[in-house]
């Protein structure tokens, strides 16, 4: 069922061997020019590797494109150094020595697996291949028909070969792999009859109804995360993620061991019922007045790009028009050039040409510097309306909805809090003390300065928190601001030197065109030398 390498000389994938694989492959005499001049392994697209004794897949990183790989046939003990072959959808890694499915993950895209006579025990480690078509693991020593049921995940999955499996000799077999794989078409090389479908939904559909169960459970499950996801992904680009409830109150709490102790002092629990309250609805505040400016600042940039966009069409139409009116004459000026009974006269058809192209390349040149002007200045428009929404945002952070109403909170519940802990202390010392509290609270109750100073680094420890929240919706606004318009002025940058670019290659076709056609009708009226 595998292949032994004791008599044979194991081979390593190195660029020998598939710079000899891609030339094979080719047209004999498009191989000899790829030999010549190099191959680029980026514009490969299918590789076959079988049958070279390859031991130990490596050195495939360079194929980035690759949709179709071969390695059939070989020695190959372990799936790996695949990663990066993300465009695969048919892989061929049948009649080796595998052993575990792994190695698979970033192949989101394969259609079409052949594990076809390896060593594999276990279908397993194959949870991202979503587009799974067809799927070959015949002639392994898969023995648990359970195993089965793990590719149920595989919703497009139609085309299946297990045969040659130890499993595969139980009785129920077939109707046990049709029953959990529903929508099976080809099940080991043969259609799967109606007659087959029914007599297995039949038979194993107290099995199914509660795997169906779980799989909605499940997907229900997976959907509500996602949603809160793509939830959470938009509170992030307003800057108030996890400002919309107690998130940031209860983290000021989190890893305060020493709050928690003085929670049990008599009189805190009180004073603990409003501040949260307090807390929270400053927080939300901010927290919709934050989605109310996200929506202001996708606006101002969707208004942007739709004016850019109108302003480059209309380039773009008033340049083809421009084009299509000189090809049009192009055509005559080269009819003219080709029917030329003489060096004089097609010379001066070639200046008169000459000089269409030169006025040609003036009107693109014009039209682009216009553009450009136009461009430069919507963005600046762009960038000031940009700077007035951060600016904007910034300033009501910091005074209409500021953290320092947050900070007021703590401070007067520190206050408080340090009030109740002195005075608890001192009826401590006094034995004036009522309430039954825990030994490491009743520990806290016997140096002053010592209390003191641990309520005090509680409450910076708050501060702090609350601070940095505030520095990173700042900071976060602040780097939206710079990102929206250096990209709008980058961009540009970019537009414009492409298309001086194009206009020059252009026109640099247009004289190579006009010489080429000089030089050939020259060629034909046999005029060697120049006139004198």
């Amino acid at each position: 069922m595998s292949q032994s390498y004791n008599s044979i000389k194991p081979n390593v994938i190195d660029d020998e061997m598939l710079q000899k694989a891609v030339e094979e492959q080719w047209p004999e005499d498009i191989g000899r020019l790829a030999k010549s001049e190099g191959i680029d392994f980026k514009n490969v697209m299918e590789l076959q590797l079988g049958f070279r004794n390859i031991l130990q897949i490596d050195n495939l990183w360079q194929f980035e494109n690759l949709t179709k790989l071969q390695l059939d046939n070989n020695i190959i003990e372990k799936i790996e150094a695949l990663e990066s072959l993300v465009h695969l959808v048919w892989l061929d890694l049948s009649f080796n020595n595998i052993e575990v499915i792994e190695g698979l993950d970033t192949l989101v895209k394969l259609q079409d697996l052949s594990l076809y006579n390896n060593r594999i025990s276990k279908i397993e480690h194959m949870d991202t291949l979503q587009e799974l078509q067809i799927f070959s693991i015949g002639k392994n020593n898969l023995t648990a028909l359970e195993d089965v049921v793990y590719l149920r995940r595989f919703k497009k999955l139609r085309t299946l070969n297990l045969t040659g499996n130890p499993f595969c000799e139980e009785e129920q077999y077939v109707l046990f792999v049709v029953a959990h794989i529903p929508d099976l078409v080809y099940l080991d090389f043969k259609r799967v009859s109606d007659t087959t479908r029914e007599l297995a939904v039949s038979k194993y559909h107290y099995l199914i109804d509660p795997l169906e169960q779980e799989e909605a459970q499940a997907l229900a499950q997976l959907e509500e995360k996602l949603a809160k996801q793509k939830e959470l992904e938009y509170h992030k680009r307003a800057f108030v993620e996890y400002l919309n409830g107690s998130f940031l109150f209860d983290s000021l709490y989190a890893e305060d061991t020493e709050a928690a102790k003085l929670a049990y002092l008599p009189g805190v629990d009180d004073l603990l019922q409003a501040y949260p309250k307090d807390f929270v609805s400053v927080c939300e505040n901010l927290f919709n007045y934050g989605l109310k400016e996200y929506e202001k600042r996708e606006a101002e940039v969707s208004e942007f790009y739709e004016g850019l966009h109108e302003v480059l069409t209309a380039n773009q139409q008033e340049g083809s028009k421009i084009i299509l009116d000189f090809e049009n004459q192009n055509k005559e000026r080269l009819d003219e050039i080709h029917h030329a009974t003489s060096y004089n006269i097609a010379e001066s058809k070639r200046a008169e040409y000459n000089e269409d192209i030169l006025q040609l390349s003036e009107t693109l040149m014009t039209l682009e510097i216009q553009t450009a002007d136009q461009l430069e200045e919507l963005i600046k428009d762009f960038e000031k309306n940009i700077a007035v929404i951060a600016s904007t945002f910034i300033e009501n952070v910091k005074g209409i909805y500021p953290f320092d109403s947050c900070r007021d909170l703590e401070n007067r519940h520190h206050e408080k809090l340090l009030e109740i802990s002195i005075n608890t202390l001192e009826k401590s010392v006094k034995n004036e003390l009522d309430e039954d509290l825990p030994d490491d609270v009743r520990e806290l109750l016997v140096d002053k300065t010592a209390l003191v100073n641990m309520v005090n680094a509680s409450h910076n420890v708050h501060l702090l928190k609350i601070n940095m929240r505030e520095c990173d919706i700042l900071t976060n606004a602040y780097r939206w601001q710079a990102s929206v318009t250096g990209k709008a002025f980058q961009d540009e940058i970019d537009r414009n030197r492409n298309r001086v670019k194009e206009i020059f290659q252009y026109i640099d076709n247009l004289q190579e065109q006009l010489d080429n056609s000089l030089q050939e009708q020259l060629e034909s009226i046999e005029l060697l030398e120049p006139p004198e």
